[in-house]
């Protein structure tokens, strides 16, 4: 049978009640263990690129639940670090021969992450289980990379930039960021939020479905996503609110504005590339 096949034959008994952490056995056990090895040799992932639009990969995003509902949270140490978790930390034994590196203090890698060859992983950050993180990329401080989130290759995640996943429902796509995307300090990703390639956007923005993008280029308004090649920031535009007697002067909701990338905006992100000299 394959990973896939043991995965959807586990899921079922575990839906149905048939199994659970307390009466898992070695074979089912070992199961949980080559799917999270799976996933941090990037041999699987949970969501893939298919005609164009990104599709989670249902039965992906149900392994890492089973690890989740089949485990039961137990003390653990890393190095001197005590902790309680269902799953272990990620050995970062293979990271020095594929040129990646991660700073001490405060750099967790759960168990079930991939980080690809080139990599920057900057103390603290986080990097959660499922979440697929491309060659070359950088995840500076403070940042957050949520379960099951694709980010892409040469992409670059400013300091306090925050992620997320989508775990759960297992039918709805995570977070992606493309290949090429730089995204500035203190920007949140969330709900199947897509970042185009190559894109570039501004410090503080918030990328969420509910927010609209005002796309410029193409003159039109967009909905969980940024086109590529884009520059994005955050403005204010009218909201009908404002009509209440209570908003004297209007009212205003943010929106995301995205205009064609200019020449000079590309390169510099692409002095970036100095950190890894």
């Amino acid at each position: 049978m394959s990973l896939e096949s043991d995965v959807r034959d586990l899921w079922a008994r575990y839906d149905a009640g048939e199994v659970d952490a307390a009466s898992l056995d070695e074979t089912d056990l070992a199961t949980l263990e080559a799917f999270l090895d799976a996933l941090e040799a990037g041999d699987v992932r949970a969501a893939t690129k298919r005609g164009g639009e990104w599709e989670a990969n249902e039965w992906v995003k149900r392994g890492v639940l089973l690890n989740f509902g089949l485990r039961e949270t137990r003390a653990r140490e890393y190095g001197d670090v005590a902790y309680h978790d269902v799953l272990p930390l990620r050995d970062t034994a293979d990271l020095a021969a594929r040129g990646t590196r991660n700073t001490p203090d405060g750099t967790v890698l759960r168990r079930g992450a991939y980080l690809g060859d080139d990599c920057i992983v900057m103390s603290p950050a986080f990097v959660n289980v499922g979440a697929h993180v491309g060659d070359g990329t950088l995840v500076d401080s403070c940042d957050t990379v949520g379960s099951c989130a694709q980010v892409g290759a040469n992409v670059k995640l400013g300091a306090n930039t925050l992620v997320g996943g989508v775990l759960e429902p297992v039918e709805d796509a995570p977070v992606v960021i493309e290949d090429g995307a730089s995204l500035g300090a203190g920007c949140r990703v969330t709900s199947g939020f897509v970042v185009g390639e190559n894109t570039v956007v501004g410090e503080n923005t918030l990328l969420t479905p509910r927010i609209p993008v005002y796309d410029l280029v193409e003159a039109e308004v967009l909905y969980g996503r940024l086109p590529p090649e884009r520059r994005a920031f955050t403005r204010y535009v009218e909201s009908t609110v404002g009509d209440h007697d209570l908003f004297e002067g209007g009212a205003y909701k943010p929106a995301v504005v995205a205009l064609d990338i200019a020449a000079e905006t590309l390169d510099a992100t692409r002095r970036e590339a100095a950190l890894r000299e």
